[in-house]
């Protein structure tokens, strides 16, 4: 999934608090190398030649200044999802409903802000995210690329972390789903085009395009 909106709602949302205009999608395809979108924040102002604003001169002051760019942020981004302007991406209803009716448990894991991603899983539709555990945000201390998400996703739906298939789409997520012991494939997104996926099963573009359904992810898990 790729922001489609412009400017980008991290940017957006610098400029609103007077903080200069730098989150192109270049830098933030970099930053997500770092887990969680508060994080991926501090991670920005901690960059080598880059000052935190004189209105955040200490610890306390700067946390409290990213998580207000984060809530604005997250804000902005379900302003953007309401309007239809980021699709899901092909593929993901089709092997969701085919697991589902299959019987095969599915959930959402992911770094990002939990209202944000319901509302992606929401496009669903109703009855089918119902079915759809999330687990996001600050459900576990450490994010990706630790397994805490993906374990804690496993203990919940009570199945073993060795029979479970996860579909990805960046390297720290490959990291993470592969330290719970999980097989991987990889759906290529727009930030994430020239990263390395070593250990992955599969590395597609889509999962239209890559021809996965439930049986190709069983065939991965064999």
């Amino acid at each position: 999934m790729a922001f489609v909106s412009t400017p980008l709602p991290y940017q957006t949302a610098a400029t609103e608090a007077g903080l200069p205009d730098e989150w192109s999608e270049e830098l933030y395809g970099r930053l997500l190398e770092t887990g969680g979108g508060k994080e991926r924040m501090t991670a920005y102002w901690n960059e080598a030649g880059r000052s935190w604003p004189a209105s955040a001169p200490d610890d306390a002051a700067r946390v409290a200044l990213v998580k207000h760019l984060h809530a604005r942020k997250t804000a902005l981004f379900s302003d953007v999802v309401a309007t239809g302007a980021v699709p899901l991406r092909p593929g993901v209803a089709r092997l969701v409903n085919e697991a589902l009716d299959a019987g095969v448990p599915v959930g959402v894991c992911s770094t990002s802000n939990e209202l944000a991603v319901q509302q992606i899983v929401n496009m669903l539709g109703a009855d089918t995210a119902a079915r759809i555990p999330v687990f996001a945000g600050d459900v576990v201390a450490a994010k990706k690329p630790a397994p805490d998400v993906y374990l804690l996703a496993a203990e919940k739906l009570g199945v073993d972390p060795a029979e479970c298939a996860v579909v990805e789409d960046s390297a720290i997520g490959l990291a993470a789903a592969l330290a719970a012991g999980m097989r991987v494939l990889v759906t290529v997104s727009t930030y994430t085009a020239g990263e390395a996926f070593s250990g992955a099963a599969r590395v597609v573009g889509d999962l239209d395009a890559g021809g996965v359904d439930l049986a190709a992810v069983r065939e991965v898990m064999n």
